[in-house]
């Protein structure tokens, strides 16, 4: 990994509806224009991402989503109106973005929701995009969301059984039962449905030899609850995309080259939508990691770099 750099330069973004995006860049202002996409939804961004770039030879640019991080208003608080955060909000923001930047083609970089939103991007904007790496592929398409918050199950009954039962115990749609509480007006019950939410996705990376141990419930109160609130709203409307659209425009990828890596044991996120991407995207690469799953591992880490140096 390369050292941790600072950014040079910062601020937060209009991009309207009340909202202001916070972004910030690093590196080599000359160098290969990079985006860090980020997971969640409602992750948020951290430092350390930069060290996965040359910073003699990219210009790092990184952003937090519409309601997380460091933008506002922030979605641990119901006064932040998600109504107006959904994937078609964050593809304008990424293009105000890069118009207030000055960049006329990024390479793009991130994993998990974070390769959903790449993908939605650069299939809208294919001249905008200089390459694309993804660790960890994901389309949110409906059955992978069945997957992930039902179907995982399989593996751990029991938790499932009280992930379930703590906001759907009569049956339902699990997901969207966790979306309503977290619009409830009684804070003790949003903590509540945030840490339930958070135990069982750290359940489902527990399975994974080079894992990280408590990746979502470590994470600090806020944070918590601004990324439980997104995911439910966003995972509740099957991200506003058609079912399986990403997959089925992927040819618009042509002529873009992509790196693709994934790992064997993501329980979370199977091998088979990073294999059927790679079958529909003719430039890009697939490599499976066989010791990491969704949340990496050192080998991830380092063919992650290595896919980003060979850009530049």
């Amino acid at each position: 990994m390369y050292p941790l750099i600072d950014p040079h330069d910062e601020g937060m973004l209009d991009v309207g509806d009340g909202n202001l995006v916070h972004w910030d860049v690093a590196g080599n202002p000359a160098g290969l224009p990079a985006l860090v996409v980020h997971g969640g939804p409602g992750t948020g961004c951290t430092p350390r991402t930069r060290r996965y770039f040359d910073p003699d030879r990219y210009r790092i640019v990184q952003f937090d989503q519409r309601n997380c991080g460091r933008s506002t208003p922030h979605a641990s608080s119901l006064d932040a109106d998600l109504r107006h955060n959904t994937t078609e909000h964050l593809i304008a923001d990424m293009e105000l973005l890069r118009e207030h930047l000055g960049i006329d083609r990024w390479l793009l970089f991130g994993g998990s929701w974070g390769s959903t939103l790449i993908l939605a991007y650069a299939e809208r904007h294919p001249h905008r995009v200089a390459g694309i790496v993804i660790d960890g592929v994901t389309s949110t398409r409906r059955r992978e969301i069945a997957w992930l918050y039902e179907g995982v199950g399989r593996f751990f009954p029991a938790q499932w059984a009280a992930f379930r039962d703590f906001a759907s115990p009569t049956g339902g749609d699990v997901v969207a039962a966790y979306a309503r509480l977290m619009h409830s007006p009684d804070p003790a019950v949003r903590a509540a449905t945030a840490e339930a939410w958070c135990t069982w996705e750290d359940t489902a990376v527990s399975l994974e030899p080079n894992g990280v141990p408590d990746a979502y419930r470590g994470r600090p109160d806020d944070a918590k609850l601004a990324m439980v609130r997104i995911c439910t709203h966003y995972f509740a409307n099957a991200a506003w995309l058609e079912e399986g659209v990403l997959l089925r425009d992927a040819g618009r990828l042509a002529g873009i080259r992509g790196v693709l890596l994934h790992g064997r044991f993501d329980i979370s996120s199977p091998l088979e939508t990073a294999w059927h991407l790679a079958e529909r995207w003719p430039d890009a690469a697939l490599t499976i990691v066989e010791d990491s799953g969704h949340t990496g591992s050192d080998t991830m880490r380092t063919l992650i770099r290595e896919a980003l140096d060979s850009f530049v």
